[in-house]
């Protein structure tokens, strides 16, 4: 069993910024990847951030210089520090996890059950 807790969301004004935090448990090997992707109301989930166990990370343009992703192996927990935050970054945010399964070596993406970000004044 393996779980993604996602913790953070809120309402900001415009301008504000919020971090996002998720946190893997169970059974878990080692996580080579984890991200943060967000759904709008009537738009297609799309990618945020990534990083690698190794630190390297990758940003959608639209969020390049106003968000931060980084990740704490010891504690499988992965965090976006959202900056400057904008109406259109408004979405459910969800975070996942390319997690190897402590037993059966299995490779397979988990997924958070998603947290609420409003950008409004």
């Amino acid at each position: 069993q393996v779980q993604l807790v996602e913790s953070g969301g809120g309402l900001v004004q415009p301008g504000g910024s919020l971090r996002l935090s998720c946190a893997a448990s169970g059974s878990i090997l080692s996580i080579n990847v984890m991200g943060w992707y967000r759904q709008a109301p009537g738009k297609q989930r799309e990618l945020v951030a990534s990083i690698i166990s190794g630190g390297s990370t990758n940003y959608a343009d639209s969020v390049k210089g106003r968000f931060t992703i980084s990740r704490d192996n010891a504690k499988n927990t992965v965090y976006l520090q959202m900056n400057s935050l904008k109406p259109e970054d408004t979405a459910v945010y969800y975070c996942n996890g390319r997690i190897i399964h402590l037993l059966t070596r299995d490779v397979r993406t988990y997924w958070g059950q998603g947290t609420q970000v409003t950008v409004s004044s």
